[in-house]
């Protein structure tokens, strides 16, 4: 099977900019209800991913933030502990399902390594567990 059947696209995707302040990133994280995000950079690569934990230990380090002055705080200013390996377009079944075993979600990539969306652990879930269904109905003789 093709990793592209569980590929969730670009479009559909929530990401940061390599560029933004932690105030940018903090609103769209929360706007989305996301504890990870993807970041891109201006051409479209992909950078990395950052998490709630990232930020939570970034703001930390930052003794006296507030709201107003985390508008001038570039977030590639912030240690990234795990950032999401991804995989590319063209990788197998055994490549993306061993990350996603360790990650919440797979940063896609093509070959020129611009980011073209995600695949969740959720999305393979489903799929296996509805497989599962449609193999127990069979086996009942329901379908």
């Amino acid at each position: 099977m093709n990793i592209l059947f569980f590929l969730t696209p670009k479009s559909d995707v929530a990401y940061i900019y390599d560029t933004y302040t932690l105030r940018q990133v903090l609103e769209k994280m929360e706007y989305h209800k996301y504890s990870c995000i993807p970041i891109i950079n201006e051409r479209g690569k992909y950078v990395g991913t950052i998490t709630e934990g990232d930020l939570l230990w970034g703001i930390k380090e930052r003794s006296n933030l507030n709201l107003k002055d985390a508008e001038d705080v570039p977030i590639l200013s912030f240690k990234r502990r795990a950032d999401y390996a991804p995989v590319r377009v063209d990788s197998d079944m055994e490549d993306m399902l061993e990350k996603a075993m360790r990650q919440n979600f797979v940063p896609v990539v093509d070959d020129q390594k611009n980011f073209i969306g995600i695949i969740t652990r959720r999305d393979i879930m489903q799929y296996i567990c509805s497989a599962d269904r449609k193999d127990v109905q069979k086996n009942m003789g329901q379908v």
